[in-house]
Parts: structure tokens; sequence; C-alpha cells
């Protein structure tokens, strides 16, 4: 039996403001030390799948860079499959930018195609969770499935952000409904699927040749399920998130730091493989104070800095008498002394200046989260509010408008949502 796995990774991720301005989703740096792509990767070599296919197309550089020929993944194999990046190309058959997640696999359809696998594992470069895909790829034969769709129980007032799924006593699918504005039920699509080989390639080209979304949620499993072929779902009980909004990437953090977290990343039995950098070991300095937080090498916390359910990335700095709470700061960023954060995700190599504050903890029933782009620089003694979204590389000047040096909630200063 033979499984290839095939990443979809060309997400450009606009739901996550300035964190995808300059990487795409996939690549976003998670929990620490990690990729989000790293979770459905490691799913794939924990579960004995060596041949991977990952497709790209917004901003690959990052990704790229991380993955490289996929040697901390045990992927870097030539004869045994091992790890290969794919993007748009231009050919003596023109090929475009992928108009949907079929059109994807369609145009790389000659390298899925490559090694004559039995049945092939279609994945989401962008969700956080932990599968055994060879419990599932049984699950499909033992089923003698054309396809088959992981789902997960979501709150009903959610549902219509998902793929909806309507299934018999057996698990077969009766209906799929994508992102219904009224949703039937809140069985949702999870992104994850596998078909039979020869079932994925006669569908891909038919749905080629017709005017379609060229979509897997939006047309090739409903049209499947209309058809009456065999389409089945998979019932998945674990921790899943599509970590696509600032929102979701935040909390998604949060419960790792719960009691217990969402996913244990101290299981020595299902590793989350990464590549790392060598980096110095942490320093906490005395007087410092931290509470359920995760902290990555490199990062420096000085004499009386305050640290308290947060995540802080490989070399960041808290200096002296700075607080940081409920948020997320990503690798290299200084927070320097007196400054406070709370509740914001920063980007990388950015900094909040002497006595600065950023952010803040609303109401309840509000998140009220803030983010600061890529190598912003938010000015000593300035107030930025809560719900506010800074874009990347800001500088003093890009603060002329604010002279009273405070920025109020829900501003986005240097970004604009597409």
């Amino acid at each position: 039996m033979k499984v290839k796995a095939v990443i979809l990774a060309g997400g450009e991720g606009t739901r996550l403001a300035t964190l995808t301005q300059k990487r795409a989703k996939p690549a976003v740096p998670f929990a620490g030390k990690y990729r989000i792509i790293d979770f459905p990767l490691s799913n794939c070599v924990n579960s004995g799948i060596f041949d991977v296919l990952i497709l790209t197309q917004y901003r690959p550089h990052s990704l790229n860079d991380h993955i490289e020929r996929g040697r901390p993944w045990d992927l870097d194999r030539s004869f045994t499959g091992g790890v290969q990046i794919l993007q748009p190309y231009k050919g003596r058959y023109d090929t475009d930018w992928y108009v949907g997640t079929a059109d994807a696999v369609t145009q790389n359809l000659n390298f899925v195609r490559r090694g004559r696998p039995d049945y092939v594992l279609l994945l989401s470069g962008d969700h956080i969770y932990e599968m055994d895909y060879d419990v599932l790829i049984q699950y499909h034969r033992d089923k003698k499935a054309d396809a088959t769709i992981c789902t997960i129980t979501v709150p009903l007032d959610e549902a219509s952000r998902y793929g909806i799924v309507d299934i018999n006593d057996d698990y077969s699918v009766r209906s799929f409904i994508e992102k219904p504005a009224n949703p039937p039920g809140n069985l949702a699509n999870m992104g994850v699927y596998v078909f039979t080989y020869s079932v994925l390639e006669r569908m891909l080209k038919e749905d080629h040749g017709m005017e379609t979304n060229h979509d897997f949620g939006k047309d090739i499993l409903p049209r499947m399920v209309a058809e009456n072929m065999s389409v089945y779902a998979y019932p998945y009980g674990g921790y899943w998130i599509d970590v696509g909004t600032i929102e979701a990437y935040w909390e998604a953090h949060m419960d790792l730091l719960a009691s217990p977290p969402s996913i244990n990343l101290n299981d020595r039995t299902w590793i989350i493989h990464t590549k790392s950098e060598e980096r110095p070991p942490v320093q906490i300095a005395t007087g410092a104070i931290i509470k359920d937080s995760l902290i990555t090498d490199g990062s420096v916390i000085a004499e009386g800095a305050v640290v308290e359910r947060s995540v802080l990335s490989p070399g960041v700095f808290i200096g002296p008498n700075a607080v940081v709470r409920e948020s997320v700061i990503l690798t290299d960023t200084y927070i320097e002394a007196g400054a406070v954060v709370e509740r914001c995700i920063i980007d990388k190599i950015a900094v909040v200046g002497h006595n600065a504050r950023v952010g803040a903890i609303p109401p309840m029933g509000e998140l009220g989260i803030s983010c600061i782009g890529k190598n912003a620089h938010v000015p000593a003694g300035y107030t930025v509010g809560h719900s506010t979204i800074l874009g990347t590389d800001l500088r003093l000047e890009d603060f002329a408008a604010y002279p009273d040096k405070i920025v109020p909630n829900g501003t986005r200063l240097g970004y604009k949502k597409k």
C-alpha cells in the first residue's frame, strides 16, 4: 500500500493581519519554536508517511527556508519519497495561480501520480492538531471508500465557518454543504481527506473541464455525494483548530497554557519536529516572576520583569520591570524597561519602547487582541489601545498623527485589510 501526502500550503491568510504580510499562513510561527506547518508534517512522519508534496503559492520564501530538504522531519530522501515543494510555474502548457484547492492538485497531478500511490492524503498546511493518519487510511480501506472526510463537532454558532457534513448511521455521507448561512448541523469538515488515487484523478480531470470553483469543499466532494459515490466521514475526537484568524491564533496559544494543555508538546511518542536555531539557554534574572508560560531558548527576562500566561519565542528580551500578560511574543522582539504588553501578538524583531503600553485586557466578553507587525517599533512612552493592528516596519514618524502619544482602541496603523 502506497500513500502520498499532499499539503496545501499556499494560503495567503489575510485574516491573520500583519502576521501574513510577509509570509504564507503555514509559515507563521507557533508555540514558541514551531511553524504551523510543522504539525501536519510531523503527523505524516509519525504516521509512517514519508512521501510528501507541499504546494505553495503566496510568499513561499519563509516556508521554503524552513523546510529546505526536510531533514528535521527525516524527509531528506530521494528513492523512498521525501519532501518536495512545488509552486505555480509557466511551461509549454501554461499553468497559472491556483484558483482553488482542487486546481492546485490538478496542476501538479504528474507529481502526485509519481510512484503510483494507492491513496492520496490531502491536508491543509494551517491547522493545529495531532492525528495518526495510518488509522485514518485503514478506516478508508475498511469502508472501501472513494473518499473519506475527517470531521469534528463544532459549536453550532460557529458552524457557518465550515463545510457541514450530514451522515448516516454507518458514517456514509448523505450531504455536504460548504459554509452554509444557516447550518443544518455542526459536524464540520476538517479539511483532511483521503482519496483512492484512481478516483481522485478522474474527479479532478472532470472538474477541470467544468465551470466551477475548482475546490474540494465547494465542488469535488459535494458532487461525489450527489452522485452517490462512496464517501465516508471519519469522526475525530481530539483537539483541532484552524488558526486562520488573530482570535483563533491567540486562543490556540492560550489552550497550550491550560492545565492540561490542548496538545502535550512533551509527548515523546508523538514528537512535533521542526527546524531549530542554535540559541543559548534561557536567562532569568533575580526578582523576575514567570507564571503559566512557555519560554523558548535564547530568551532573557530581566530583573523585576513579570511574564504571565504568555508564550515567548527564541531570543525575546523582557526588560527590567516590564510586564507581559496573555501575549504571544515572536522571535527576537525587545520589550524594553518598564513597558507593559497585555493580550498582544507581536511579530519578529519588533520593539516596544521604554515605559510604552501596548494592548489591554478589556472587560469580560471582549477579547480585544492587538497585533504588532514584524520589525515595528512602538516609541517610548506611547500607549497603544486594545484591538489595534500596527503594520510592519513602523517607526517614530509613523506615529506623527498621535502627538498626545495615545493610539486609540481599534486603530489600524500602517495596515489595510484586503
